[in-house]
């Protein structure tokens, strides 16, 4: 899907990027020239990341910062823009998996999945689209891009994964809404939609699923995976592929879509 270089003199923002599918995206983008700001709670994370970066050729900066706080959102784009020159791809990368039944969700536990899960994204694309247009890009012939992450919980409600999942549609529905409200000012706005992902996350999931219903450790995680088309789980990469796609000049003309990269799993 990608041409190496497509986004030479890009910036991006990544959430979440210190590990896992944030960093896979990060390093992704930055093969295709984009200089990237890092932002993660975890600063240990994003400074390695930054490290790979910089091996790679293209420009990082990192800044800590928790999705959830607006303020500090809107400081991580004003950090980004101001390092690195400017700001053209926002990827709302950063999430929580929240395992359980319905029936004993807390209150303190879905305030702080949909602070991070829905608002983060909220945030982010708030500020991405305030800096955008102090910018100029669309006045330089640059369409500027926001990418969410959503999820195949985002299209299918799965058992034990309710609250994760209802975060999931509600990115989709903010992607669709966004990207009507903003089509004008230059900015598409889409979300990428992810299966089984060989991650920490995942092994957290698959962990807890244990817990639930007595399933040994591991079976969860291979039950989903031998639902996949393609005979394989996910990986960083494959995700990071599509982004890409996403990030480049070859989906100017896409807006409003929340993408499945799953392999097979879920078909919409």
């Amino acid at each position: 899907m990608s041409t190496a270089g497509q986004l030479a003199g890009r910036v991006a923002l990544v959430t979440g990027a210190g590990r896992g599918i944030g960093r896979g995206i990060a390093l992704r983008l930055a093969r295709d020239g984009a200089d990237i700001a890092l932002v993660d709670l975890h600063p240990d994370g994003i400074a390695a990341v930054a490290d790979e970066i910089t091996e790679i050729g293209s420009k990082a900066t990192t800044f800590v910062a928790d999705v959830s706080d607006r303020d500090q959102v809107f400081a991580a784009v004003e950090h980004a823009a101001t390092a690195l020159g400017g700001l053209d791809i926002m990827v709302n990368n950063a999430g929580i998996a929240l395992v359980g039944p319905i029936a004993d969700v807390t209150a303190a536990q879905i305030e702080k999945l949909w602070a991070i899960n829905v608002n983060g994204v909220l945030w982010g694309t708030q500020a991405a689209v305030a800096k955008f247009l102090e910018l100029g890009n669309k006045e330089q012939g640059r369409i500027s891009k926001v990418i969410n992450a959503s999820s195949i919980a985002g299209h299918d409600g799965f058992a034990l994964l309710g609250p994760y999942s209802a975060t999931k549609f509600a990115v989709r529905a903010l992607t669709q809404a966004a990207a009507k409200e903003h089509a004008a000012d230059g900015i598409t706005v889409n979300a990428y939609c992810p299966g089984v992902v060989g991650t920490d996350m995942w092994v957290e999931i698959d962990k807890r699923f244990a817990e639930l219903t007595g399933a040994a450790e591991g079976e969860t995680y291979d039950k989903f995976v031998g639902g996949i088309a393609l005979g394989r789980a996910e990986t960083p990469d494959d995700v990071a592929g599509f982004v890409s796609y996403l990030a480049g000049p070859d989906a100017d003309y896409m807006t409003g879509q929340a993408g499945l990269i799953d392999g097979g799993l879920v078909y919409r």
